[in-house]
C-alpha cells in the first residue's frame, strides 16, 4: 500500500504560481489536471483495497489489520472526492443563477 503525505498549505491565488523551494516561481498545474491526479489515485487506493479483499477471502497471508485499513481509506478517499464534486456542482449551480 502507498500513503502519500499531505503536502503544505496552497499558494495563495494572488501570487501568480506556485513558489519552488530556490524561490523561483514554478508553473501551476491546472484544476482538471489536480482532479484527474486525484482520481487516478482514488482508482490505485479502490484497486489496492479490492486485490487485498480478494487475497483475504481466498484464504492468503494478508493481516486483516491491513484489509480493513485499506478498505477505510478507500471509503475516506471517496467520500473525499464525493464532496469536492458536491461543491464542485454547487459553485456551478451558483454561476449559472448569476444574473447578468
Amino acid at each position: 500500500m502507498n500513503i502519500v503525505p499531505v503536502s503544505g498549505p496552497a499558494p495563495s491565488p494572488s501570487a501568480g504560481g506556485a513558489l519552488s523551494a530556490g524561490g523561483s516561481a514554478a508553473p501551476s498545474q491546472s484544476f482538471g489536471d489536480f482532479l484527474a491526479r486525484a482520481l487516478d489515485n482514488l482508482s490505485a487506493l479502490e484497486n489496492g483495497s479490492d486485490q487485498l479483499s480478494a487475497t483475504l477471502a481466498a484464504g492468503g497471508p494478508v493481516d486483516i489489520h491491513s484489509v480493513v485499513i485499506a478498505n477505510e481509506q478507500t471509503s475516506i478517499a471517496f467520500q473525499l472526492a464525493l464532496q469536492v464534486r458536491n461543491r464542485v456542482v454547487e459553485a456551478y449551480q451558483d454561476v449559472m443563477r448569476m444574473q447578468v
